[in-house]
């Protein structure tokens, strides 16, 4: 535990945060800047004693509940909350998932890779943002609503969705997303999202079920699909996961599988999508994938 530095970083948070910050009324007079050492422990439910030796590089080492409480005190970001946990020797907590917020640097990412199907996912499979190749690939994913937006929700409970892919692929394409679910439950451990999702899943799919008792856990990172396209036939593509840092969304590119006339297919879809783009009349695939 490096006492010092913690003691110097809570100091110069609790001095950078305002009272209205906290919904704390100012007073008359203050003669320091920022909160109180009292007002602080007021917010995290501690005593000023204590939370006074901490800024003092005194006391025993806070548990993470305590420095829960801090963080949230302070209105630390995750970030900052994950160097406390590390200034203390703690493991950082893990970070949930349900962000809709697309970064920057994703959307980016995914601007340049115009011939290139791709779009971003959460970790619980709900298309986010796709661009226009991947939508004249897969049809529009984004904008739906309740556990419909969810991909493994459309493969079990609406099997019509597994319409674009051979049915000699559905098994272990099934147990691939239930072993990625898998991954991300244990993550977002008691997260309601995940545990609405595995609980209706259970309950109306028995494959789901049977899947999801075998106890099998992979994140996927490349996965090799064949896709079928109501215009252009079967595509052997690959579908490459770029997963962000805190493992909460994923950018999907898909590539053809070397050695298959997927190339040639997707520049026919390249055609056929800038005609259609805009058209009402357009033709957009049923087929579901990760997202």
């Amino acid at each position: 535990m490096d006492r010092d530095e913690l003691a110097d970083f809570l100091r110069r948070r609790r001095e950078q945060l305002q009272p209205a910050d906290v919904g704390v009324l100012p007073g008359l007079r203050r003669r320091t800047p920022g909160l109180r050492r009292d007002e602080v422990a007021l917010l995290a439910g501690m005593s000023t004693d204590y939370y006074t030796r901490l800024e003092q590089s005194r006391g025993p080492r806070p548990s993470v509940q305590v420095l829960g409480a801090l963080a949230r005190a302070l209105r630390l970001t995750d970030d900052e909350r994950d160097h406390v946990f590390h200034l203390c020797g703690h493991p950082a907590p893990l970070r949930t998932g349900g962000d809709r917020h697309v970064g920057p640097g994703l959307l980016y990412l995914l601007g340049k890779l115009e011939d290139t199907p791709a779009c971003v996912v959460s970790d619980l499979g709900e298309v986010l943002v796709q661009n226009r190749m991947h939508i004249v690939l897969v049809g529009e994913r984004t904008g739906r609503t309740g556990l419909g937006r969810y991909l493994l929700w459309r493969w079990f409970a609406e099997p019509t969705e597994r319409g674009g892919f051979p049915e000699e692929d559905w098994d272990r394409l099934a147990r691939k997303h239930v072993a990625d679910l898998r991954a991300t439950a244990a993550r977002r451990a008691g997260d309601p999202d995940v545990t609405e999702l595995v609980t209706r899943l259970r309950a109306v799919s028995p494959d789901f079920e049977r899947l999801w008792t075998e106890h099998e856990v992979a994140v996927r990172v490349a996965d090799a699909k064949r896709m079928i396209h109501p215009q252009v036939g079967m595509l052997d593509l690959v579908c490459e996961t770029l997963v962000t840092p805190n493992a909460t969304q994923n950018l999907l590119v898909y590539y053809p599988r070397p050695g298959t006339d997927a190339q040639e297919k997707l520049d026919l879809l390249r055609v056929i999508g800038t005609q259609s783009m805009g058209s009402e009349t357009g033709s957009r695939a049923t087929l579901s994938d990760r997202g």
